[in-house]
């Protein structure tokens, strides 16, 4: 990986012309240390590497110097949120809010804090930070409980480690090479994830680049996953006659003892 963004580099540096062509703006050159992520049994989690370098139009060495800002997200999915109240001296299901598209995982690294690269607009337009996320909830909600169930959504996946945001998470050295570390949970979500970089000068992101990284299931693992999206049905019976069996060897053991 670190070879091939080495060679782009060289390419650049060689064509300087072409490099003009494209405008005034920085160009960005990423790349990610693995594209697939593979989940066994016995997976405990990965960190991804995210690095790579800007440049300005020429080929030549960023003259200003940048923020950057990484965002790894994972597919979305529609979930129901549930708030927890106590009665009578018990917890119980209370108000619920349901979301179209929630990230399965959000992690953000930035080179400074974003309240001081971007103005609160711009963070949002971008998504800069876990309290810009846009999690478009179904029917009807107002302000008040929108920004509660958000709050407490946000706070559950950061607990997970599947919402993150480290705002000295990017390392710059020379003004042109950048890094992010980024650490995949155990729990992960399998599916497509999207590694988007972004320069900022100014206030004003003036570059972006994007990578995937592809999480799948691998073993025994990906069989049952497989099975319980393609034969539900049959995944279902098995499920119920397994725990029957299961249920009644327990206490064939138990009798015997």
């Amino acid at each position: 990986m670190i070879a091939r963004l080495f060679t782009i580099l060289a390419v650049l540096f060689a064509l300087p012309g072409a490099a003009h062509a494209q405008g005034r703006d920085p160009i960005l050159v990423t790349e990610v240390s693995q594209h697939e992520v593979l989940v066994r049994q016995g997976f405990t989690g990965t960190q991804l590497l995210l690095f790579g370098a800007i440049l300005e139009p020429d080929g030549r060495r960023a003259a200003d110097d940048y923020e950057i800002v990484v965002i790894l997200r994972g597919p979305g999915q529609a979930i129901q949120v549930r708030e927890k109240q106590r009665f009578a001296g018990i917890w119980i299901n209370a108000e619920a809010s349901s979301f179209r598209s929630v990230p399965s995982f959000f992690a953000l690294a930035s080179s400074a804090p974003v309240a001081d690269i971007v103005d609160e607009r711009t963070a949002a337009i971008y998504e800069f930070g876990l309290n810009q996320l846009q999690l478009s909830p179904t029917g009807s909600i107002d302000q008040e409980q929108y920004d509660r169930f958000t709050a407490g959504l946000v706070d559950l996946r950061q607990r997970q480690g599947l919402f993150q945001q480290n705002e000295a998470g990017v390392g710059i050295t020379e003004d042109v090479l950048f890094q992010a570390r980024i650490a995949l949970p155990s729990n992960v979500t399998v599916g497509r994830y999207v590694a988007e970089t972004f320069a900022v000068r100014d206030g004003r992101v003036v570059a972006s680049a994007s990578t995937e990284v592809q999480v799948r299931k691998e073993g025994f693992d990906r069989v049952v996953a497989e099975q319980s999206r393609e034969n539900s049905f049959a995944y279902g019976l098995l499920a119920v006659a397994l725990s029957v069996f299961m249920g009644w060897a327990a206490g064939r053991l138990y009798a015997l003892v």
